[in-house]
């Protein structure tokens, strides 16, 4: 009873801490996610007051957080939008890869790391925040702006592209031979692919299937259906935010549009508990000696981040504000950064990986709102046609005869 006590309590006050940061931040008209992040970096692992009964929990619900994010941004758009901008956008998701996964490669390599550490840094800077970026879209209203769908498009590609990168990671971190390494990597590239066509082909019918007219029903299954399938995917190896946003994709209709009216606050709930567990696993004692590093990669991939959204939306015909914008956007690094170090720590590959990847993720993760905000007023600040300054000519002296005149003793010239 007394350990139920103290759960309620900690809960309770993770809860109304993140309504009263909400708050602040809406009234400052700036995203709550920073805020969040740092709380949980009070609270967490070496902190001010660490959390003890709650953290099961709070570990638990991060999980549903990233998961709802996910299934909203998938309601938001269709499975031929999805296959239609997968067709046109995967240049972008070439560059994406070369110019944020070299970055990480080559600071791992300069650290005398060696090769194994440098594919997971690479795969550390490569990735955005899935998790971050849809908090962040929904904070500022950009959901429904034309650069949004490229900047989902790089996000999708990066989830998909986490299907042949973490089996092939994995292999190398066990130093599995070629033969088990392939076997994980067809697995999982299975999975992903009939995941997608049952998204594309049977949404319909999967739509049908999951249609009510009461609302507690309808949250009911749709809730359990992407749960479910986020959880199959991520025991598969293939990543439970692909497998959320599919399940999303393949809802239409007033399905769709009820889903989301239905589950908004769900989302907003646990996605302010995902980026607390973000913070609470964080020791701040770690993060100093790996700092210099740390904000070095950070700069660098946060422009090469910025110019690879910028060239995207660009190819794809948005306005130049709206490339800025989606440069911006895709600053963060998160939940799949985080997950990459992980593996890397728990083979031993090298001690100071985790803190230099977890002080890069926190610096981006904090960043990434604010160049998502500020990036296109900035650019548009910067490049603004500057008025050339006229240097001022010497006046001419006055001659006598226009002195005179107007005087009022004659006028001038002859009469």
């Amino acid at each position: 009873m007394h350990s139920s006590a103290i759960f309620l309590i900690e809960f309770g006050a993770i809860i109304l801490g993140l309504g009263l940061l909400g708050r602040l931040a809406g009234r400052l008209h700036f995203s709550p996610v920073p805020l969040y992040l740092l709380a949980g970096l009070a609270f967490g692992e070496g902190g001010l007051l660490p959390l003890g009964t709650s953290e099961e929990f709070v570990a638990i619900g991060a999980e549903i957080g990233v998961i709802l994010l996910l299934l909203m941004l998938g309601l938001e758009y269709t499975a031929s939008d999805l296959v239609s901008n997968l067709k046109t956008q995967y240049p972008a998701g070439l560059v994406d890869a070369a110019l944020n996964a070299l970055p990480g490669a080559v600071m791992a390599l300069l650290l005398g790391w060696g090769p194994v550490a440098a594919v997971v840094l690479a795969g550390v800077t490569w990735i955005s925040s899935s998790g971050v970026i849809a908090k962040v879209l929904g904070d500022l209203g950009r959901l429904g702006n034309r650069e949004t769908p490229v900047i989902l498009s790089i996000l999708v590609l990066e989830d998909l592209s986490m299907a042949v990168y973490l089996p092939i990671l994995t292999a190398l971190l066990a130093g599995a031979g070629l033969a088990a390494g392939s076997l994980t990597l067809a697995i999982a590239l299975g999975v992903a692919g009939l995941v997608l066509l049952l998204a594309v082909r049977y949404g319909r019918h999967i739509s049908r299937f999951v249609s009510s007219d009461d609302p507690e029903k309808l949250l009911l299954v749709v809730l359990g259906l992407t749960l479910l399938v986020a959880g199959i995917a991520q025991q598969l190896q293939v990543s439970a935010a692909v497998g959320a946003f599919l399940v999303g994709i393949a809802l239409s209709g007033e399905v769709a549009e009820g889903a989301h009216n239905l589950l908004a606050p769900l989302r907003d709930l646990f996605a302010a508990v995902f980026f607390v567990f973000f913070g609470l696993h964080t020791d701040p004692a770690s993060i100093p000696p790996v700092l210099l590093p740390a904000l070095a990669l950070a700069v660098v991939t946060a422009a090469t981040k910025i110019a690879t959204g910028y060239w995207a939306a660009k190819r794809a015909g948005v306005g130049t504000k709206g490339s800025w914008r989606a440069g911006g956007t895709l600053v963060a690094r998160g939940e799949f950064s985080i997950v990459i170090a992980g593996l890397a720590v728990t083979a031993g590959i090298e001690p100071s990986l985790g803190p230099l990847a977890t002080a890069y993720v926190l610096i981006l993760v904090v960043l990434g709102p604010l160049t998502a905000r500020f990036t296109e007023p900035a650019a548009a600040w910067i490049t603004r046609p500057r008025t050339p300054s006229v240097p001022r000519q010497a006046e001419a002296p006055v001659p006598e005869e226009a002195t005179k005149a107007v005087q009022g003793n004659g006028p001038v010239g002859p009469a």
